[in-house]
């Protein structure tokens, strides 16, 4: 699994969305027993404080420490710097194994080595992603489409085709579960918009080759507005139980 956020952990904290309630509502309709959770690459703990309220215990891994050092200090969860593919866990310790944005980074066969050993029997893998952002201010939404699309092309990690494709592109060997559709909506203002599109690894790539902004055409647009823009994340989500078909699959 690659590093790429551990620089900059900081603003990936502040400035990354964070998941409504919904999400996880919908995944813990098929949950029965809520005593521990497992949330992998938990990175800043964006989706862990979502989960905490709703078990008893919460392990949040990730790679990164310096990650790991930004997230939030709740009494019921406990950070670990593990390996997605590899970590210390009993077996079939848990009832939920959340992976939140960050499943297209990972050896998908020793993850899913790992999901079966750890979770119980009945217990459920959530894989939860989201797209590029839309913005209602129509020109602005065509400036960081183009961003996107155009600027950054060519500097976005090969991973990242699995997000476009909204992670139906993964092997997934599981019993899934049909999940609803989901978006993430906020309204921010220049400076939130700003630092999110500056946490995308394309940006840090195309910082270092360039040394030059790709944010700065978005930037003139907006000046000095002190207005709030609307905008949405579309949701995608994979969420399955362990059967036979996995394990002849990994």
């Amino acid at each position: 699994m690659k590093d790429l956020f551990s620089t900059g952990s900081r603003l990936y904290q502040q400035a990354r969305p964070s998941y409504p309630s919904t999400v996880l509502e919908a995944i813990l309709e098929h949950v029965p027993e809520r005593q521990l959770a497992w949330d992998c690459a938990a990175g800043s703990g964006q989706f862990t404080q979502v989960l905490a309220p709703y078990f008893e215990h919460v392990v949040a891994t990730d790679l990164s420490a310096q990650q790991l050092e930004q997230a939030p200090r709740l009494e019921n969860v406990s950070y670990q710097v593990q390996l997605a593919e590899k970590t210390s866990f009993f077996m079939q310790s848990f009832d939920l194994i959340t992976v939140a944005q960050a499943i297209h980074w990972f050896d998908f066969n020793g993850f899913y080595r790992e999901v079966q050993r750890c979770l119980k029997p009945d217990g459920l893998l959530a894989v939860i992603g989201y797209g590029v952002l839309q913005l209602a201010d129509v020109e602005l939404n065509q400036l960081v489409q183009r961003l996107y699309k155009q600027t950054l092309s060519g500097y976005w990690d090969v991973e990242r085709q699995y997000v476009d494709a909204a992670y139906q592109t993964i092997p997934f060997p599981f019993e899934e579960i049909e999940m609803p559709a989901l978006s993430m909506d906020y309204q921010w203002n220049a400076g939130q918009l700003l630092n999110y599109l500056s946490t995308w690894s394309a940006f840090k790539h195309y910082m270092v080759k360039n040394k030059q902004d790709p944010l700065q055409e978005i930037r003139d647009y907006i000046g000095q507005q002190a207005c709030l823009f609307d905008l949405s994340f579309p949701i995608f989500m994979r969420v399955g139980r362990i059967n036979t078909a996995m394990a002849r699959a990994i």
